[in-house]
């Protein structure tokens, strides 16, 4: 304990970048994620073909090397922001293509009938989707999007190689300061643990409500 209470400011402070990285890109890989879904259903060829990139190039592409591409070689084209910032960029892009594939998913469980009613009615594809498509589809995707957004939450360590404050950064200087490697890494482990468990909590909740009954 004494590892944890010696030094609960700099676990916090690092708990709290955690939080912050999890929450900011979550909210930047739904709203990627339910976008690029859109396009890969879209009746445009050109969008369908943007959103299979998207999808195909950030699937494939290491998550170290992409945080790489966007803090190293962003700022070499005049684009500079703190380093937090890019790597919710980099947190929020890689994790959509997940997310549009678990929509994607969904939408595919919603019967074809659904929309051919909806533009029956006259309906643009934007206002089918929208309003008929994805409440549907959302009621299947809860599971597959809490799993998602708990695997970002892991990622979200490799930011600490790249000078952005958060819970794995901290055995850093709590081994400068002599602590026991083994402790330290324990207590990193507590703090995971429960930004997982809370993501877990609160899409079981989701599901309980809004979820398709089994």
């Amino acid at each position: 304990m004494n590892v944890l209470l010696d030094n609960l400011s700099l676990y916090g402070e690092g708990l709290l970048g955690t939080v912050e990285l999890t929450v900011y890109a979550s909210l930047l890989a739904l709203v990627l994620g339910f976008l690029m879904a859109a396009c890969r259903v879209a009746p445009v060829r050109s969008l369908r073909a943007f959103g299979t990139a998207w999808v195909t190039v950030l699937r494939n592409t290491p998550l170290t090397l992409l945080f790489f591409a966007v803090l190293l070689g962003l700022p070499r084209f005049g684009v500079v922001l703190p380093f937090t910032l890019f790597a919710v960029l980099a947190l929020g892009c890689y994790t959509s293509a997940f997310i549009c594939e678990a929509v994607r998913a969904g939408i595919n469980t919603v019967p074809s009938g659904q929309g051919e009613a909806a533009r029956s009615l006259g309906m643009t594809f934007g206002q089918t989707l929208g309003t008929v498509v994805l409440p549907q589809a959302f009621r299947s995707v809860i599971p597959p999007l809490g799993s998602t957004l708990i695997a970002l939450a892991k990622n979200s360590a490799i930011a600490g190689s790249f000078s952005v404050v958060e819970l794995l950064g901290v055995y850093k200087p709590l081994s400068e300061r002599g602590y026991s490697v083994l402790w330290s890494f324990v207590w990193i482990a507590v703090g995971y643990l429960l930004v997982t468990l809370s993501i877990s909590a609160l899409f079981n909740a989701l599901e309980k409500r809004y979820g398709v009954a089994r």
